[in-house]
């Protein structure tokens, strides 16, 4: 009798959640069809996709061929893995030690300093372009990968996400660690960055999506095409006076699938970082 009852309760609630999976499938569908129609519009020709078709052509191999001869898609490729991986690696550093040493080395003036630091996020980015151009140009870092990295090297936001997390960072491991000898570049190195690692994870995606999408601090600093990132490829290749869809759509592909892979690869590491987790 008590199973019965036990079946029942249980298709009831399933029945009930009916409605909420058909929602969470609309939903799934609209937010992955992008994604689709991008794919599909770079196997079709530039009159197929403004006709609007959304299926899979056979153009997808001249597409390319026509991205390769009239871009240096290689080139741009390597330039923006080279700008974006150089400047996640540079900021986790200098961020997380920032944060590390606001939060368990914190005292009343640092704290002051760590609220004029906020401030900057109020700040936009055109107001320091031209300010930071002139600085960048004077020290002939133009074309350069430090020209790329330098304003982003310590964000306001990656270093307040790592004094929040570092909240949950044991202390009496500290304390411990120093008994035993070990110097704060130690404890830093061997014990914070292994137990902090979920939010590396998460600063890693934000910060290699921020560098990998940029668009318009390179295009200031970036003058010479053979330093051109892959925004700045789609920028040029839709800038032309007749734009080729088919085309255009294979170079977002091919801008697209690097910050895909790594939030898919991240994504376990990304959440847990963004709320706090420490592991």
């Amino acid at each position: 009798m008590i199973s019965v009852i036990k079946k029942r309760k249980t298709s009831g609630i399933q029945k009930r959640l009916i409605p909420s999976y058909i929602f969470l499938t609309i939903v799934s569908l609209i937010s992955v069809f992008p994604l689709y129609w991008m794919i599909t519009a770079a196997t079709n020709t530039s009159v197929e996709v403004a006709r609007g078709k959304i299926t899979f052509g056979t153009h997808a191999i001249e597409n390319f061929q026509k991205l390769i001869a009239q871009q240096d898609l290689w080139g741009a490729l390597g330039n923006s893995f080279l700008y974006a991986g150089v400047q996640t690696i540079a900021a986790l550093f200098i961020c997380s030690l920032a944060g590390y040493g606001f939060e368990l080395y914190h005292d009343r003036h640092k704290d002051r300093v760590f609220s004029v630091l906020l401030l900057a996020m109020m700040v936009p980015q055109v107001a320091t372009m031209i300010p930071l151009f002139k600085m960048i140009s004077k020290m002939r870092l133009l074309n350069t990968v430090w020209a790329f990295i330098l304003p982003a090297i310590s964000t306001p936001f990656l270093i307040m996400m790592f004094r929040q997390n570092s909240r949950n960072f044991p202390v009496d491991i500290m304390e411990a660690a120093r008994i035993d000898g070990l110097s704060e570049f130690k404890i830093f190195f061997k014990m914070y960055m292994p137990i902090m690692r979920s939010t590396y994870a998460a600063a890693a995606v934000i910060t290699f999506m921020n560098a990998w999408n940029a668009y318009l601090w390179p295009k200031v600093v970036m003058t010479d095409n053979s330093a051109q990132t892959m925004p700045m490829l789609i920028a040029n290749v839709a800038a032309g006076y007749t734009i080729d869809y088919g085309v255009l759509m294979m170079g977002v592909l091919f801008c697209s699938i690097p910050t895909m892979i790594i939030f898919f690869v991240l994504q376990k590491q990304f959440a847990e970082g963004i709320t706090g987790a420490v592991k």
